[in-house]
């Protein structure tokens, strides 16, 4: 967190080290990058148990974000010069997949002429909480905007639906990770196409493996 801290400085983005800001959370970092997001980065984070018991969608935890911007290339550079996050795939020049820890993405830019939120993304644990998962949406009329699906990039298999704030969400499960870093290669499975599985640029199809099609309400995701 220093040394990130410093580099920061160095970048001249004013940093903020916040100590015990919220519960279970030891520091936090918070600084807004070139294009005007606020990033708060956090270490000693400890969750705090159930207090109940947790129904509906079971998440494991959020797994990822994903921002539009106008200039992928250049977010995904500051990620990496700045942050220390290392690129895992690409689709094409527009969609940019990044990587903080072993697991293919946790944070993904998306061209677009401004910067806003794309997607949110809940990993569940498994393909039978990924059944329960649809059950409940359609139980509270919740239409499945695109899914199930197994994405090339990543290789989660996901399912999208808006909330009712009308942003829109990801649930998914099986996510590419690269344990090893120094490999260079994310583990392997069954259903890679290239052995080793390595970071790529996504040209056409098949960026998806299967399922059909998203909804024209999620066009910026069309093949």
């Amino acid at each position: 967190m220093a040394a990130l801290e410093v580099t920061l400085k160095r970048a001249d983005l004013r940093p903020e080290l916040r100590s015990d800001p919220l519960p279970g959370i030891s520091r936090l970092l918070s600084f807004i990058d070139p294009e005007g997001t606020r990033f708060e980065l956090i270490q000693g984070w400890t969750p705090t148990p159930a207090q109940e018991r947790i129904g509906a969608l079971a998440v494991i935890k959020l797994g990822h974000v994903a921002l539009r911007t106008p200039d992928p290339l250049a977010t995904s550079n500051f990620c990496a010069d700045v942050m220390g996050l290392r690129v895992s795939d690409w689709v094409e020049d527009r969609f940019v997949f990044m990587r903080s820890g072993y697991e293919h993405h946790t944070l993904n830019f998306a061209r677009a002429p401004v910067r806003s939120l794309h997607h949110l993304a809940f990993e569940l644990r498994g393909p039978s909480h990924m059944q329960q998962a649809c059950d409940h949406l359609a139980r509270h009329k919740l239409d499945i905007l695109w899914g199930p699906v197994r994405h090339g990039p990543g290789h989660n298999t996901a399912v999208y639906h808006r909330n009712p704030d009308g942003h829109l969400v990801e649930l998914f499960h099986d996510l590419d990770r690269m344990i090893d870093e120094e490999l260079g290669y994310f583990d392997p499975r069954p259903w890679h196409r290239d052995r080793p599985q390595r970071p790529k640029v996504w040209v056409g199809l098949p960026r998806d493996v299967w399922g059909l099609p998203p909804s024209p309400e999620c066009v910026e995701f069309a093949r």
